[in-house]
């Protein structure tokens, strides 16, 4: 396969061109390093290297201009901006940032069309003025500013462009007007240089103004790569631009035009594949480029082409392990290096001055995986440290103080991280710096294991640099919000550069990179309607019919270059793999381009059309089943000894592995900080709270006095235990505050029905609160003993009837306490796990002689309130006439024992393995 740079080297050769004398204009770089390489293919002699210059560089040497940045020129606006706006009026640097981008972008296009710039922007404030009833007498404030901003515009512009060129500086629009502007003079000095242009497309006036007048001088040629099949057909958007130069310019009227060529007509395998999803499409280029392998094909001349450059990393790590060669041109994103979420955290805790920390953003920061090294000191963990206090005592909140004292030898690794940045921006950037080298210091104590790690640092470090030197020069950042802005833009352009040999390998690039290269198996990726073209944006403050008239680029010409670049990556390609998403994306759409319906329906090429689904492996989902070895049955005589808990037992009957996780692994769940109350704090707070009240009530005939009294100390009481249970936990604010309220009503409530009941008429009598129970029960099939242990919330005489409470804050009904048949009580948590515990309280205070029966067990609920003593019942069968027996008896204990001793028989049995029940 011969490529356009060969063939073209070639002609020029057999017209008797001294190479060594020619200037070579190319559309990019990495176009000019190919060219050179090219020439090692068609020179058999010793010669001197011809310049070769892409063409920003070629227009920045006659412009005597130097490109700056996006975000440098956002400083220059700014400054431009603020001389001819009041002080009163002007935006803030980070509000104009987000305008600005925008016009820029439009004084760009403006300048390298050669529109005059008056005419545009006295154009666009009259159509402003027209759609804003200018007509009217009496305009608003708003209306007033909108148009005095149209009005500014062409000031804008004439204010910022001739600050830029005193400095010698601009921005790329400018640099080729400023070169049309220098184009004579440079012709007159030059007559004697040639210069060659290849592999153009579409060029802006100022290009074709610049080309136009080389070529009429005789000093340049002009070599086109377009092929017949696009330029015959007056339709295809492929040659639009190429159709233009060549019926336009005067110069094809008398000379040849180079070169129409007829490589896309030739016989190539074209593949288009459906794939769901962009990870997908990643994931099928691995294996895409594993097959090539497979099939003995070099790499040597393969590319992949990705039209969403955002695929890089997941291409990247789907790439098959025996590539050995590998070149990419696109730069990693700096916004996916690791170190960029540190600064983002960082930036985003800061950019709202305040003295306290959320401690998800604390707890954030001090676990990066770049920072919590540093916390280690001497052996200590402090950032573990600092975690473990934030959770024990409930930290919401915390102080770099606070902070300070957690980590009492990291107060300076404090400093930076969270103390100062209030102060300045200058005092933020210092931190940064010095926290990339604390960094750095330790990276290199072990450099040889981090060194990709030391270049990231490296690359932020140069970053910061920038922003600091900006900032220094021009003063426009005034506080950590604007900073942090500036830190984005930044981070969204900027890229991290790999280092590779262009020249061989697999080649991994953008569709720009593409420009006047030739491969021989190309790979194109997300070619989707949307990506590939991009469609119909127009970010702009011109409006579609002016830039039309002006003969401005609109959407139509920007898809009109993908279409020229897709083709071209096409023309002398064998082997082509078009790849894209079937999944439909609110953003990035689903349908697939226009391009393929266009291959498939020109009818030039047999298309393999296909839709690629993943192999998704069928996983039988299988129970987890722990059998129980000797270990886990000595473990299990151990709990047994020390006693099983009605909700331990509960526990496994809802299932099992839980209570193997819990009992026998000993695994506890982790305390996260409660932001808002849990129900479970919630539960004992109230708990708390009764048990004060009645503990010294114990033995007493209580009275409506006593209880009455008890009220008035409900709001210090509660108040007391959230700060003992919530620690320090806010709960004067919020959902926190409503939540600390309920926890006084039920109380109140709850009371109050002790008042309604004594009123009433009814004598109680509180026999015990929080008793606690341990009691060994008799199983003769076990060697060993087995207790039940346990605390019941309270136990009272109530008209001479002894009643075990079990206290519950959630909702319960009736029907949670009442049983049909027995064997259902061990097998059924959702419906009688209620009936089971408090059967277990009454079982536990009978054999250890607390109480006498017959009594009745229940459940108080404080959001059932209403519905009262909550009173178990053995029913003789379902509905609602059925006849319920709330008396426990000796016959009631008596068949609760076997059921529980079938569930202690079952956990013990060596035969029997923990497994998990189907949620």
């Amino acid at each position: 396969m011969t490529t356009f740079i060969f063939d073209v080297l070639k002609d020029l050769q057999s017209n008797n061109e001294n190479l060594s004398e020619l200037t070579f204009v190319l559309p990019s770089k990495r176009a000019g390093l190919f060219l050179k390489h090219q020439l090692t293919k068609v020179t058999k002699q010793t010669i001197f290297s011809p310049h070769i210059i892409s063409i920003e560089e070629f227009v920045e040497d006659l412009s005597e201009l130097k490109s700056i940045s996006n975000t440098e020129l956002l400083f220059e606006f700014y400054t431009a901006y603020i001389k001819l706006t009041k002080k009163s009026e002007a935006d803030t640097f980070e509000s104009f940032s987000k305008w600005a981008q925008i016009l820029l972008q439009d004084f760009n296009e403006i300048d390298r069309y050669l529109i005059p710039q008056k005419n545009i922007f006295d154009y666009l404030s009259a159509i402003q003025d027209l759609n804003h009833w200018s007509l009217e007498n009496d305009k608003t404030e708003f209306v007033k500013n909108y148009l005095s901003f149209w009005n500014k515009l062409h000031n804008y512009y004439t204010q910022f462009t001739e600050q830029l060129i005193n400095k010698k500086i601009g921005y790329q629009g400018l640099i080729y007007r400023e070169a049309v502007n220098n184009l004579e003079s440079y012709i007159q000095f030059n007559t004697e240089r040639q210069h060659v242009f290849l592999g153009f497309n579409a060029l802006n006036t100022s290009e074709e103004t610049i080309i136009q007048e080389l070529l009429k001088n005789d000093l340049a040629k002009i070599y086109w790569d377009i092929d017949a099949v696009f330029i015959n057909n007056q339709k295809h958007d492929a040659a639009l631009f190429t159709r233009q130069h060549k019926n336009n310019w005067t110069f094809f009227k008398d000379n040849s035009f180079n070169w129409i060529t007829t490589n896309y007509s030739k016989e190539k395998n074209i593949s288009v594949f459906g794939i769901p999803k962009n990870i997908g499409q990643a994931k099928y280029i691995g294996t895409l480029l594993n097959n090539l392998q497979k099939d003995n094909q070099s790499l040597q001349n393969t590319a992949v082409v990705l039209g969403d450059e955002n695929l890089l990393v997941p291409v990247l790590n789907s790439l098959p392990s025996g590539i050995e060669a590998l070149n990419v041109t696109m730069g990693f994103p700096l916004k996916s290096i690791p170190i960029a979420s540190l600064f983002e955290s960082l930036f985003h805790l800061h950019k709202t001055p305040s003295n306290t920390f959320y401690f998800k953003d604390v707890i954030n920061i001090i676990s990066h995986q770049l920072i919590r090294p540093l916390f280690n000191i001497e052996g200590i963990d402090f950032a573990t440290k600092i975690i473990e206090t934030i959770d024990a005592n409930n930290l919401v909140y915390l102080t770099a103080e606070r902070l300070k004292l957690l980590a009492n030898n990291s107060e300076d690794l404090i400093d930076l991280l969270f103390s100062n940045w209030s102060q300045s921006v200058r005092e933020a950037l210092e931190n940064c710096s010095q926290l990339i080298l604390r960094i750095k210091n330790y990276l290199d104590d072990e450099k040889d294991s981090n060194l990709l790690s030391l270049e990231y640092l490296f690359r932020f470090n140069e970053l910061f640099n920038e922003v600091f030197r900006l900032n220094t020069e021009y003063h426009h950042i005034k506080d950590i919000s604007t900073l942090y802005s500036v830190f984005k833009e930044l981070l969204s352009s900027e890229t991290l550069d790999f280092q590779g040999e262009p020249l061989q390998g697999l080649q991994i690039m953008g569709m720009l990179e593409s420009r006047v290269l030739d491969f021989e198996t190309v790979i194109i990726s997300s070619v989707n309607e949307g990506i590939l073209p991009s469609g119909k944006t127009n970010n702009s403050f011109i409006p579609f019919d002016v830039k039309i008239e002006n003969n401005l680029p609109t959407y139509k010409e920007k898809d009109a270059v993908y279409t020229y670049h897709f083709y071209r990556l096409l023309q002398r390609a064998k082997n082509v793999y078009i790849l894209y998403n079937t999944e439909a994306d609110i953003l990035t759409g689903g349908e697939k381009s226009r391009f393929i319906a266009q291959l498939e329906l020109e009818g030039v090429h047999q298309i393999n059309h296909q839709i690629i689904a993943p192999h998704v492996p069928v996983i039988q989902t299988s129970l987890n089943v722990v059998k129980k070895t000797n270990s886990i049955l000595a473990e299990l005589k151990e709990v047994a000894h020390k006693g099983f808990s009605p909700s331990s037992l509960t526990n496994y009957i809802r299932n099992p592995i839980d209570f193997y996780y819990q009992k026998i692994l000993k695994i506890k769940e982790h305390t996260n900080v409660e932001e808002t109350v849990a129900a479970n704090t919630l539960g004992t707070v109230v708990h708390n709270t009764l048990e004060d009240f009645y503990k010294p009530l114990v033995g007493t005939l209580i009275s409506v006095e006593i209880i009455k009294n008890l009220k008035t100390d409900i709001a210090k009481t509660v108040t007391r235990h959230f700060t003992d249970v919530y620690k320090e936990g806010d709960v004067t604010r919020g959902k926190n505050l409503i939540i600390f309220e309920i926890a006084k009503r039920y109380v109140s409530n709850f009371l109050d029905l002790e008042i309604k009941e004594l009123k009433a008429g009814n004598q109680i009598k509180i026999m015990a609160i929080e008793a606690n129970n341990n009691v060994v029960i008799e199983i003769p099939e076990l060697d060993f003993p087995v207790t039940i242990t346990g605390k019941v919330d309270r136990v009272d005489e109530f008209n001479g009837v002894i009643r075990i409470i079990d206290y519950k804050t959630g909702s319960v009904e009736q029907s949670h306490v009442e049983i049909i048949d027995w064997e259902s009580m061990t097998t059924d948590y959702s419906k009688y796990s209620k009936s089971f515990q408090v059967l277990t309280y009454v079982y536990m205070m009978f054999k250890s002689n607390q109480i006498q029966l017959p009594v009745e067990a229940g459940i108080i609920s404080f959001k059932n309130l209403g519905k009262g003593f909550l009173k178990f019942s053995k029913k003789d069968k379902a509905g609602a006439y059925a006849k319920k027996d709330t008396l426990i008896t000796q016959e009631t204990l008596d068949n609760f024992y076997k059921e529980l001793k079938q569930l202690v028989l079952e956990i013990c049995n060596s035969d029997i393995p923990f497994t998990e029940k189907e949620t």
